[in-house]
This record gives C-alpha cells, sequence and structure tokens, in this order.
C-alpha cells in the first residue's frame, strides 16, 4: 500500500484535491474552522465567534496571572461561575473594541509602537549595561505568553489601536464648576449626629440555651462546624540547585572561561571626567535651547585654541554647581553612573581629549577626559571560586531544559509513584502532612503555590493516588506531588464542638435581642423625641468617621434631611443595632484652590468612565453582541 503512495504521488495528489475542494464548496472555511475552533460560539460581536475553547484558555491565563500576583487568593473563588463570567465579558469588550478601531481605520504607527516598548518598564529592564536589548531574554518573556517576540508586539499594536477608541471619548470627557461641586459638595457634606448603640455583647449574659436548642442550632448550621479536607502528599522538587550538584566543572573549561572573561571579572574601567554644562531643560523652547547650544559651541572653540584654560573656562562658565568651582571635575565614575550621551562620549575619548558638544536630558555639555583607571587584573587562582561558580550556573542553565523534559516524562509514565524519578535525578522525596486546599500558615514555599494546590486536589490526584503533572513553580522550577493519605472535608460531632456551637448560638441570639431593643427604641424616640435618652452630639463626614461603624456613618449621610431632626435605624448583623438622630446638615468647610482643582479632575475623570462605559453599550447593540451564556445569579467580586 505505501509503495504505492510513494510510486503514484501525482495521481494521490489529484484524487486528494478531488476530495477537499468540494468538501470546502459544501461546508466552506469557516466550517472547517469551527470544526477545530473549540466548540460552538459562547458569544458573537457582529461575525466573529468567542469560542468556549476561546474563553477556557482566556479564564486559564487570567487565573494564572491573579495567582501569580495574589498567591492567598481562595482558588474556588477564580474558578467559580461568576469568575469566567467575567472573563467571558472581558473577551466580549475587547472584540468589540477591537472592531471598533478596525471600522474607524485605527491603526498603530511603528514609531508609537517603537514608543510603548521603550516606555514599559518591562522591556526596559531587559536592557543589558549598553543599552542593547537581550534578545534571549525578551524572547523568554514573550515565550511566558505563548507568543513569539513578533506575537507579543501585534498584540501590543493591536492593544493600542483599541485603547484609541476609548480615548477618543474619555479626553473629550469634561466636568463643569456646577457639576463638581454639585458632587463634591455631597460627597464631602458634614452632619451633626447622636448614635445609640445596641452592642450584641452586652445581650450576651441574657441568652440561656437548652441543650434542645443547641442541638437544633448546630443541625441547622452544620456548614460553620467542618473540618477542612486534609492530604498526606509526598513531593519532589527540580530547580536549578539540584541541577547544579550533578555538573563537575572541566579544568580546560574554566581556564577557557578565564582567558575570555578575566578582565570583565577583575573590575570595571573608571574614568575622570571635568565637563562645563550649559543647562536647556527638555522643555524649554526651541529657540533658547538654540541659543545656549550656540554658546557651548563657541566656548567649544575658544577651548580648542587653548586646552589648557578648560579649568579656567569651566569656573567661569558651567552651571553644574557641583563642579564647577573644582574646574568641572567629577571625579572618577564608571559605567551607569552618568546619563546616557555622557557616558558613551566619556568612554568613547583617548585620556586629554575634550569632546565636541553632548547634548542631554540637562543641556549641553563640554567634556575634557583627564584620567583612566583600568582595573587590575587578577589571577587565576584569584578569580576561581566565583568562576566555577559562573560556570557551574551557565551549564545548569543549559541542561535543566533536558532534564526537565525527563523528569516531566518521569512523574507521568510512571505515575503511582515519585520515587524512581528522584532515584534517577538525585532528587528529595519530601512529606508534608495535613495538607490544605487553601493555603494555611504551616504551608510554605512550594506546598503554598497555588497551582501545585489546585493538581494535588484534583479529581484524578485525589480518587486515584495519582502524581500530579509536572508543575512549574517558578522560574526554572518544577515540582510534582502525590496524595499518600486524602480525609475529605467532614462535619464534626457536636460533641467535640458543643463550645463553639453554644457561643455562635448565644452570639446570634443577642444580636437578635439588640436588634429588637433598638428597633423599639428608634419607634419611641421618633414619637416623643423629648424622652430619647442619647449621648452628645457629633459631626461626622465621610473623611471624618469620629471612630463610628462605617455601616452607620454611611446610613447617617444617606438619611433624608428634608425634615429634622432625622431619624434612622443600622442593622449591624452580629455586631448589634445603633439608632442615628440627624441634627444638623453642615457644609464643607472650604479647602485650597489646588485641592478643588484636583478633586474637580477627578470628578472629570468619573464622567469619562461613565462616558465610555455608555459609549461601549453603544458599541454592543451596533455590533449586534450576544452573549450566549446565563449570567450567573450572584456575582462575585472579580480580583483585579
Amino acid at each position: 500500500m505505501f509503495d504505492f503512495v510513494r510510486k503514484h504521488t501525482k495521481i494521490m495528489m489529484f484524487l486528494m484535491f478531488l476530495l477537499i475542494i468540494p468538501a470546502f464548496v459544501l461546508v466552506g472555511v469557516d466550517g472547517y474552522r469551527r470544526m477545530n475552533g473549540g466548540g460552538e460560539a459562547v458569544a458573537k460581536v457582529g461575525s466573529h465567534g468567542i469560542t468556549q475553547a476561546e474563553w477556557d484558555a482566556a479564564h486559564k491565563n487570567e487565573t494564572d496571572r491573579l495567582r501569580a500576583s495574589m498567591p492567598n487568593v481562595d482558588p474556588k473563588l477564580l474558578d467559580s461561575a461568576e469568575a469566567r463570567y467575567v472573563t467571558l465579558e472581558r473577551l466580549v469588550r475587547e472584540r468589540v473594541m477591537a472592531d471598533a478601531a478596525q471600522g474607524a481605520h485605527l491603526i498603530t504607527t511603528d514609531a508609537r509602537l517603537a514608543r510603548e516598548l521603550q516606555q514599559n518598564p518591562t522591556i526596559a529592564s531587559l536592557r543589558k549595561p549598553d543599552g542593547t536589548m537581550d534578545m534571549e531574554r525578551y524572547r523568554q518573556l514573550a515565550a511566558s505568553q505563548g507568543l513569539t517576540p513578533e506575537g507579543f508586539e501585534a498584540r501590543v499594536r493591536n492593544d493600542l489601536s483599541m485603547q484609541q477608541v476609548e480615548t477618543g471619548i474619555k479626553d473629550t470627557a469634561f466636568a463643569t464648576a456646577a457639576q463638581a461641586a454639585a458632587a463634591l459638595n455631597a460627597f464631602y457634606e458634614r452632619r451633626e449626629v447622636q448614635v445609640v448603640r445596641f452592642a450584641a455583647a452586652d445581650y450576651a449574659g441574657k441568652v440561656t440555651p437548652s441543650d434542645a436548642d443547641i442541638e437544633a442550632f448546630y443541625q441547622a448550621n452544620q456548614a460553620m462546624f467542618q473540618a477542612p479536607e486534609v492530604a498526606n502528599v509526598e513531593y519532589v522538587v527540580l530547580d536549578l540547585d539540584s541541577v547544579k550538584k550533578t555538573i563537575s566543572i572541566n579544568e580546560q573549561d574554566l581556564k577557557s572561561y578565564y582567558e575570555q572573561n578575566a578582565a570583565r571579572l577583575s573590575g570595571k574601567e573608571e574614568r575622570r571626567a571635568s565637563h562645563i554644562l550649559l543647562n536647556a531643560p527638555k522643555d524649554m523652547p526651541v529657540a533658547e535651547r538654540q541659543k545656549v547650544k550656540d554658546r557651548a559651541t563657541a566656548l567649544l572653540a575658544q577651548l580648542r585654541k587653548a586646552p589648557e584654560t578648560f579649568a579656567e573656562v569651566a569656573r567661569k562658565n558651567s552651571q553644574d554647581t557641583g563642579s564647577a568651582a573644582n574646574g568641572g571635575d567629577l571625579d572618577f565614575f564608571g559605567r551607569g553612573a552618568m546619563v546616557k550621551p555622557f557616558e558613551e562620549a566619556v568612554f568613547a575619548m583617548k585620556k586629554g581629549d575634550i569632546s565636541d558638544v553632548v547634548e542631554s536630558d540637562f543641556g549641553f555639555h563640554i567634556i575634557k577626559l583627564t584620567d583612566v583607571k583600568a582595573p587590575k587584573q587578577k589571577s587565576f587562582d584569584e578569580l576561581r571560586v566565583g568562576m566555577e561558580a559562573d560556570l557551574r550556573t551557565q551549564q545548569a542553565q543549559r541542561k535543566f531544559a533536558e532534564v526537565a523534559v525527563e523528569f516531566t516524562n518521569g512523574v507521568y509514565e510512571q505515575s503511582d509513584a515519585l520515587k524512581p524519578i528522584a532515584d534517577k535525578l538525585k532528587l528529595e522525596v519530601k512529606t508534608f502532612a495535613n495538607l490544605q486546599r487553601n493555603t494555611a500558615p504551616a504551608q510554605a514555599g512550594v506546598l503554598a503555590n497555588p497551582k501545585l494546590l489546585a493538581a494535588i486536589f484534583s479529581a484524578d490526584s485525589v480518587e486515584k493516588k495519582r502524581n500530579t503533572e509536572a508543575i512549574e513553580i517558578g522560574a526554572n522550577q518544577l515540582a510534582a506531588a502525590r496524595i499518600t493519605q486524602y480525609t475529605a472535608a467532614r462535619t464534626l460531632p457536636l460533641a467535640e464542638v458543643k463550645v463553639a456551637v453554644r457561643d455562635r448560638l448565644v452570639a446570634s441570639r443577642a444580636a437578635e435581642m439588640a436588634k429588637k431593643e433598638g428597633q423599639e427604641k428608634l419607634e419611641a424616640w421618633k414619637a416623643n423625641a423629648a424622652g430619647a435618652s442619647l449621648p452628645a452630639a457629633v459631626v461626622v463626614s465621610r473623611e471624618q468617621t469620629q471612630n463610628i461603624p462605617a455601616p452607620v456613618i454611611t446610613a447617617a449621610l444617606r438619611a433624608d434631611t428634608t425634615s429634622l431632626p432625622a431619624w434612622v435605624g443600622v442593622d449591624l448583623g452580629a455586631q448589634g443595632y445603633a439608632v442615628v438622630r440627624i441634627n444638623k446638615v453642615l457644609e464643607r468647610p472650604p479647602v485650597a484652590e489646588a485641592t478643588l482643582n484636583q478633586e474637580r479632575d477627578q470628578v472629570a475623570q468619573w464622567l469619562a468612565g461613565a462616558e465610555v462605559q455608555a459609549y461601549y453599550q453603544s458599541l454592543k447593540d451596533q455590533y449586534k453582541v450576544q452573549i450566549k451564556v446565563a449570567k450567573p445569579n450572584s456575582a462575585v467580586p472579580h480580583p483585579q
């Protein structure tokens, strides 16, 4: 059969052509995309569909990001239906903005993209000491997000284009003085209040529950008295240090490394220079900045004729107050100590040279190189220990990828034990008892990693006691674990928790008694204010709470004050109840003009946000957005 295929390649290609082309005609290219696109669309934006696979991948990326930034976040919160729905809404928004940008022909130029990448602090951290980009680290950064450098740049370009859609609305928003005043006066308004607290703790002594009461409360609230699920685990960690232990350094490699790096390892070259600075800040008008440059050029011409007068000219003309009095002398410095243009000029000069006019963010410099201090080269023996460490690290980094593949395959292929792969790679199998799904205080390091915990407590791991997959828990760090004993979450017997049950019951009934008496007093005082026994009045606001609980402050500031005094009751839950009497409404004290301007800018930002949201809603209508997944009933705040 295979011989026939090899001998009749052209015939087979013709047959494949006849089979495939009609299929495209009948099903269409979009049909093939759907077959490979992760199933039916869960949302649509115009003609574009968002598939289940895209949603799952986006939520996984979002979950990984949040776990990395907030290690102690509850994994159940991230995996909830509400959190997943938030991710879907974000995907829809991105698709809407991308279509809007394309429809408005909003593009990002190469220059704008380059400027954005240069300003990005993460990208900036990848630069070498000489200012050039470390392309290997740049590729690693892109790969960590599942992208090539080209793909990463394309995504940044798309993001910038989408931002232009919102910017066109956001930058045109403003708040009038009247709008700002109305909003700010309401927000910073003060009120004179009298607050009576009915604390639940004051009623606890009046509660005497029977055994039957305790039993009934326990049966009705068993979720309060549960022991969490726990597992005894064994785990293995593969990291750079463990790979280093397996590496022996060849003497010849060490000598070659010395020959290639002795100068660098012996220390940095330092240079001594003097300069004349004429100040010209970046924001100086172009015409004035040019005048400063012309003056610097004239001084340079003067120095070319009489180089020996440099110190005298610096004392008379330099505007660098720190060095002018010393003839412009800056003492010795190494690379990285000066601004880039200055440094590049100095390290390109020969001793005694005077530079051309050098422009920096501070102004215009004329530089004279007065001395060069080259470090004394250290001997092989002096550098040996450090070189061995460097070489061992370099070789471990190169070897890690190879060992990581072996580790990953090993924990998967022999899934019922970690010892075989640990013995093979000379790793230590560690154990931990009573591990919890949510990070407990005793859990630290590897076992506090959310990804590893999620894998350990997955159904497959719990039910079959299999090894987890190799989980990347950090740079050059993999871990795998296996449950050796598992105890599911369980309701503790009443006999074990009877004291806790009684305390909960007493607290619950005490809060009910406090609330009841508070409500009765409120009605009585409303009917007969003269009979009210109230504490001294205090002035409160959102800025000055007077140590009064936030719910009480909020209720006092929201109360209807068309008729004073006004009364309001506040249910404080387990803390009891509060009754508030509002006597006066006081205007906000005068504030400095600068503060007022800042607050007006804040109001403008709030309005801009509201206008952007309204514009987005109109775009959703324009692009006929359909989210085909039902929104969860109870929205859980999504961590940001």
